[in-house]
């Protein structure tokens, strides 16, 4: 284990990138490889290859487009899932409709992230899935918000259950910007909408949703969302004002 002055280093979070489009991979090895604590250990260009690759390289997080020859990512889902140690996988992709969403989430994938994310994005959300917590671009959590309320899924990573604190309790302590920042969580607008509905800059933004996820005891973004629409904060009609 490397050290730091004397004291063991936190090991590495690994990763085995698989996209069939080098560019793409290039891309996203450059913004992790300047990422403390943070190793890409592999390279796919197929499902196929990644399974071979994530069996011999034992990685943290699997970072996997849909799109790719022999199979595609959806269907490297169950053998990635299968192996041990399990990895966490993670879809990376172009493509975030509701289908591609779901089917990536009920076939075990930890989390579902746009290629149009910021390094920043990416990078914690290759940290919290190394973690075990569940990761989703913005631009999907509303897909995931609407099944989950029309019955259609479980709300995973939740902190509070059946025992725990009230919704209404639970967004007690927030601040009136922190209730104008969750309404548009329940929305499901990325950070950069946020910010540009409410008239904050995006690091405002993050520092508020930080708050919120804090306050509540909400897992991520998805569980504060839901917790809007409980509470009546979320959906059609319940837009902050700038």
């Amino acid at each position: 284990m490397n050290q730091i002055n004397g004291v063991p280093a936190a090991p590495s979070v690994r990763v085995l990138l698989a996209d069939d489009e080098e560019m793409i991979r290039a891309g996203v090895r450059m913004i992790l490889r300047h990422a403390e604590g943070i190793e890409v250990v592999a390279e796919a260009a197929d499902g196929a290859r990644a399974v071979e690759l994530a069996a011999l390289h034992h990685p943290d997080v699997v970072l996997v487009d849909i799109r790719m020859p022999v199979f595609d990512g959806l269907a490297a889902i169950a053998p990635l899932t299968a192996l041990e140690p399990r990895p966490q996988v993670v879809m990376l992709t172009t493509f975030g409709d509701e289908e591609n969403v779901l089917r990536a989430l009920s076939a075990g994938a930890t989390g579902f992230l746009l290629k149009d994310e910021g390094p920043d994005e990416l990078i914690s959300a290759v940290r919290s899935a190394a973690a075990g917590d569940a990761v989703l671009s913005p631009g999907v959590t509303g897909t995931v918000i609407r099944r989950m309320l029309s019955g259609g899924g479980a709300d995973p990573g939740a902190r509070s259950g059946p025992d725990g604190p009230a919704p209404d309790a639970r967004i007690a302590a927030l601040t009136e910007r922190e209730r104008e920042v969750l309404i548009l969580l329940g929305a499901g607008l990325p950070n950069l909408e946020i910010g540009r509905r409410l008239g904050i800059g995006i690091g405002t933004v993050k520092t508020h949703v930080g708050s919120i996820l804090e306050k509540t005891g909400s897992a991520g973004r998805v569980q504060a969302a839901l917790l809007a629409h409980q509470v009546g904060l979320g959906g059609a009609g319940a837009e902050p004002r700038a």
